[in-house]
């Protein structure tokens, strides 16, 4: 029989009587709530944080943030503006930590930037009351970035591109360079994290024949590494990114569209052979995914194959554009 510390007592002072009163019920309202909720914290059922509403002027965002908050503007945050104008409050609280050495800011934001953003935007414009909710943790920078990429690696609003840096950033910092060991620590293989460094690694020439570096992707920065990886086509790649770049800029200037990123590939893929041999010659040719749609052969006596996978027949536009550039170079190699 459960008697209690009570019950115990009375054992021992009235002569070990075992007899006890009834049961009573599990206590209810404020107080045996707080108790249960003690007990569940106890035995490690759940566990509690401690949330803030703070003046979002308080927080600065952390150097190693993974998003680009100086990309940040109305159109990347309209759908999370409306979110919060509309529940009239932040529901999911961004993850800081706390800052003692500047006497400007009590905060620095480790994942949180978009809503940071949208909040200040918010309190400039018709609700200076807004506050912005915010969960304090304490942690090295090492586990911030870990964190930071946990909590982004799924979202399609952070560009391809701002992984990439942070990833090479990361990897140099708190890795010793060491790609494998970051693949571990993120639980990631080690050749899908290779793909994000390579990206990081377009020289400024390339980046700048895009409308902006975060409309590039993995896929884009794979069609080109194999390029800039050999002194020889890595020149005449670099030769046809000043081209496009200056072509770039012309339509910015007289208001014309720019060139997107699968063009902008096609442009300057197929330059990877240069003048070569024509019995050994091979060139593919990639979609804005990656995927090989064309592959072209020149067979010497035999002429040039051109063979076209059976899942890319639906990209037509593509394949007869890719053609057409490859016949326009085959015509000057000659």
């Amino acid at each position: 029989m459960a008697l209690g510390n009570k019950g115990f007592a009375s054992l021992v002072t009235e002569g070990g009587n075992l007899s006890a009163g009834p049961r009573l019920p599990p206590k209810t309202g404020i107080l045996g709530a707080r108790e249960n909720r003690l007990a569940e914290l106890a035995t490690g059922h759940a566990t509690t944080r401690i949330h803030e509403a703070v003046d979002p002027t308080t927080c600065r965002i952390w150097s190693g943030h993974n998003r680009d908050y100086a990309a940040l503007n109305l159109d990347v945050c309209t759908d999370l503006i409306t979110s919060l104008r509309a529940q009239g409050r932040q529901e999911v609280p961004a993850i800081v930590r706390r800052v003692s050495n500047d006497p400007l800011y009590r905060f620095e934001v480790i994942c949180g930037a978009r809503r940071h953003w949208s909040v200040c935007w918010l309190r400039n414009h018709d609700y200076p009351d807004f506050k912005f909710l915010v969960e304090p943790r304490e942690m090295t920078d090492e586990e911030a970035f870990r964190i930071a990429d946990l909590e982004n690696r799924s979202r399609k609003d952070l560009s391809d591109y701002e992984r990439a840096t942070d990833y090479a950033r990361a990897v140099e910092r708190y890795y010793d360079g060491n790609q494998q060991r970051m693949a571990d620590r993120l639980q990631v293989g080690k050749s899908w994290l290779s793909r994000y460094l390579e990206l990081a690694k377009l020289p400024p020439e390339v980046l700048a024949c895009f409308i902006s570096p975060h409309v590039i992707g993995i896929s884009h920065a794979a069609a080109l590494a194999p390029l800039l990886n050999h002194p020889r086509s890595r020149a005449t790649l670099l030769a046809a990114a000043a081209t496009l770049t200056k072509e770039q800029t012309g339509l910015r200037t007289d208001g014309g569209t720019p060139l997107s990123p699968a063009t902008v590939i096609l442009r300057l893929a197929p330059v990877k052979l240069g003048r070569v041999k024509p019995s050994a010659a091979e060139e593919k040719f990639r979609n804005k995914e990656g995927k090989v749609c064309l592959t072209v052969r020149r067979g010497g006596r035999e002429g040039v194959l051109f063979k076209i996978p059976n899942a890319c027949t639906g990209d037509r536009r593509f394949i007869v554009e890719a053609i057409d550039t490859y016949l326009r170079k085959f015509a000057d190699d000659r």
